[in-house]
């Protein structure tokens, strides 16, 4: 059943309020005030009124005036002015100022105060719907700044970084110093292909529709343990997995890739480079429809302030590795297209556990 529509009426008579709420009652959902107090302690509690009708000539202030006074406070309820005077001045003036919606004469008709609440409802939704899209395209245009100086920022900061290397080898001679100086090169250069990457799966992400089928995680972090047990190797890691998956899963692949490829990069990422037991530990169950996904590791942590934080873009915690600043904020991305949720503990350099539940489509 939908819900109905709020009606707020302000009448110093008490007869017309009483008339008022008997007619419409069992449509509208319908307040009365016989003063303004009144009526904005009904505003302040139910901030969905929808519909405010006013009689214009009251004690203390006129209807235009009380209209005029809610403007900037209450800007989306629809305004309509009731009125047993001809009193073309106060019409003007209401109308001037762009506080009214429509005007219903007293003694008001059902059918007529019924059209202008339909009418006004109707309004009531497209303003409301356009003070969404507003508020939307501000949080862009504050995402895109965002976006342009970082962008400009990290990919200037590896070119620039070759570029020097660049001039520096123009003068060498020495093979050992020129190996030198390629090895700074590439070092800059995969970060900047790291980065680029990341770009990529940011407007995958934000532009990109579910492809929806069969998951087999075992096979999935087969994938995973391949290009990760070189560098567990070499960095001494010990990276363990455990799957437990006895019932069907159904999501889409690319965002579970995703995910789990930026938790593990952090995970081995930010170890702790004095820690001689370092450990990334990977724990996969599917149970009731559920996948839950943990990603332990013994990294330097992530301070306590920091944590709220860790999901927004280009917001970098560690300055022990450059990072992109886009890993968790398309992970948090990714999730929200899969419906998930994450979690995240962490004690500064003992290490920090992800926690991930998706549902099955």
């Amino acid at each position: 059943m939908a819900e109905k529509i709020k009606i707020l009426y302000l009448d110093d008579e008490i007869d017309n309020l009483t008339g008022f709420k008997a007619t419409l009652r069992l449509d509208y959902q319908v307040f009365t005030a016989v003063n303004i107090q009144g009526a904005m302690e009904h505003l302040e509690k139910h901030p969905d009124i929808r519909v405010i009708f006013s009689d214009q000539r009251m004690p203390g202030k006129t209807g235009v005036e009380f209209f005029e006074s809610i403007r900037s406070t209450h800007p989306l309820p629809m305004r309509i002015l009731i009125t047993a005077y001809t009193d073309i001045d106060s019409v003007i003036d209401s109308i001037n100022r762009g506080n009214i919606f429509r005007f219903v004469k007293k003694p008001w008709v059902e059918a007529e105060v019924i059209s202008a609440i339909e009418e006004a409802n109707k309004f009531y939704q497209a303003n409301s719907m356009l003070s969404i899209k507003n508020d939307e395209l501000q949080r862009a245009y504050s995402e895109l700044d965002k976006f342009a100086y970082s962008v400009s920022h990290d990919i200037r900061g590896p070119l620039s970084g070759i570029l020097g290397a660049i001039n520096v080898a123009r003068d060498m001679h020495d093979i050992s110093e020129m190996k030198e100086m390629l090895f700074l090169m590439e070092k800059s250069l995969k970060k900047l292909d790291t980065y680029i990457l990341s770009m990529h799966d940011y407007y995958s992400l934000q532009r990109g529709e579910l492809h929806i089928g069969d998951i087999d995680f075992k096979k999935m972090i087969d994938e995973f343990k391949d290009i990760y047990k070189v560098f567990a190797s070499t960095a001494n890691i010990d990276f363990k997995v455990n799957i437990n998956q006895r019932e069907p899963f159904r999501s889409d692949t690319v965002p579970l890739k995703l995910i789990l490829n930026n938790l593990l990069s952090n995970a081995f990422k930010y170890q702790n480079k004095n820690n001689d037991a370092k450990m990334v530990e990977l724990n996969i169950e599917v149970y009731k429809g559920v996948a839950t996904i943990q990603v332990a590791d013994t990294g330097i942590g992530i301070l306590g302030n920091h944590l709220g934080e860790i999901f927004n873009l280009f917001y970098r915690a560690s300055s022990q590795e450059a990072g992109s600043g886009f890993g968790l904020y398309n992970v948090k991305s990714a999730l929200l297209k899969l419906n998930g949720q994450i979690e995240v503990n962490s004690v500064l350099n003992k290490g920090t556990t992800f926690k991930v539940t998706i549902p099955t489509k």
